[in-house]
């Protein structure tokens, strides 16, 4: 860690590969000899069409995304995809949402604006604390799609088994989870994930939809921007993109790669989690929130159960370096994200602030 650097666990915007903001400092007034910054460049410039063209092939490359599906890069974060998903895919006005936090309630409460939103399943009875059995869901009959948010930031729970949506599409946002581990992108009919947590600078969606769902035929009064065959037609420049992003996240792709890939970075990301968990599971002072076998690697919630406590822990933390560790403001407690870019050694110096923190205060 460089001198002055903390260890940054926020949930996102979130903790970017030192590696990689190095290379983009070297390169800010001057991009390859251009005389320019990114920042500065035309969208439709020869040199930004290579830039967005070797991140997509970068990124195609990391998941293994099949030729019969499109990646595009668009603005509006995961939340506007909230929207867009019915507006594109309700084509009978049926879809089906398995809610299992803030987020998939929020999509699940946007898509009723554009058709009958059914919720088959949901964890909110324990605080979104655990993952629903999917095994055999009410699926509609009618269903257009089944929905589902993959990792859940707030809460630290994560489908570690898909759901079996009994040959409707599945459609998944996979904000915090995304590139962290490998996936099987033909599982899924389209994934998408805001990049500010585990891919890149905030302001951008990445979203990979199979070809066939990307059509004219969407709910009626959809913006253009909004459709996706807008964008897909115009391979993500029908408009100005979030240039600088897309070169940042292209940087991340290309760090992960070098890492090992996907393969590497979940060992690397089971490895950190480890720590931490085995630290709460053995703590007579903090406890882990989730149900243990519906564990996010990503975002780890815990717990002290007394406010004044907390309160003194995350200041104390704040002040030896470790920062965003307050849990979201809907649940309280602590929150440390652990994200592709958080080292190991952050997660073993938070281990032994703990360790510390609990012999001085129990």
């Amino acid at each position: 860690m460089s001198e002055g650097r903390i260890y940054n666990f926020s949930a996102g915007p979130a903790v970017l590969p030192e590696e990689v903001l190095r290379e983009a400092a070297a390169e800010m007034l001057n991009y390859r000899g251009c005389g320019m910054s990114v920042m500065e460049m035309s969208h439709r410039s020869k040199m930004f069409e290579e830039i967005i063209n070797e991140a997509e092939k970068d990124f195609r490359e990391l998941l293994n995304v099949p030729e019969n599906y499109k990646v595009l890069f668009l603005q509006g974060g995961a939340s506007q995809q909230f929207a867009a998903v019915p507006m594109n895919l309700m084509k009978h006005g049926v879809a089906d949402y398995i809610v299992t936090g803030r987020w998939a309630k929020k999509a699940f409460e946007e898509a009723q604006k554009y058709g009958k939103a059914n919720k088959i399943a949901s964890s909110e009875d324990k605080t979104f604390t655990y993952i629903p059995d999917c095994s055999d869901l009410p699926i509609s009959p009618d269903a257009d799609y089944v929905y589902i948010c993959e990792n859940n930031t707030i809460y630290g729970t994560k489908f570690w088994q898909l759901p079996n949506t009994k040959g409707k599409i599945l459609v998944s946002d996979v904000s915090s989870c995304f590139l962290s581990e490998p996936i099987d992108v033909k599982k899924y009919g389209v994934i998408y994930g805001g990049v500010q947590k585990n891919i890149g600078p905030a302001g951008m969606v990445i979203s990979v939809i199979r070809e066939d769902l990307i059509t004219d035929d969407v709910f009626p009064g959809t913006p253009t921007m909004l459709k996706w065959k807008t964008q897909a037609d115009e391979n993500s420049l029908y408009n100005t993109p979030n240039c600088y992003c897309i070169y940042i996240c292209g940087k991340v792709f290309k760090w992960i790669k070098n890492m090992g890939g996907l393969e590497a970075m979940k060992k690397h990301n089971e490895k950190k989690a480890k720590i931490l968990y085995d630290y709460l599971d053995n703590s007579k002072l903090f406890r882990g929130t989730v149900v243990k076998k519906d564990r996010s690697l990503m975002n780890v919630p815990f717990v002290i159960g007394d406010d004044a406590m907390e309160k003194k822990f995350i200041a104390e933390a704040k002040a030896a370096g470790f920062e965003n560790l307050k849990g979201h403001k809907s649940v309280g407690g602590m929150r440390a994200s652990i994200y592709n870019a958080m080292p190991i050694e952050g997660v073993e110096k938070l281990v032994q602030f703990m360790e510390k923190f609990e012999k001085e205060n129990r």
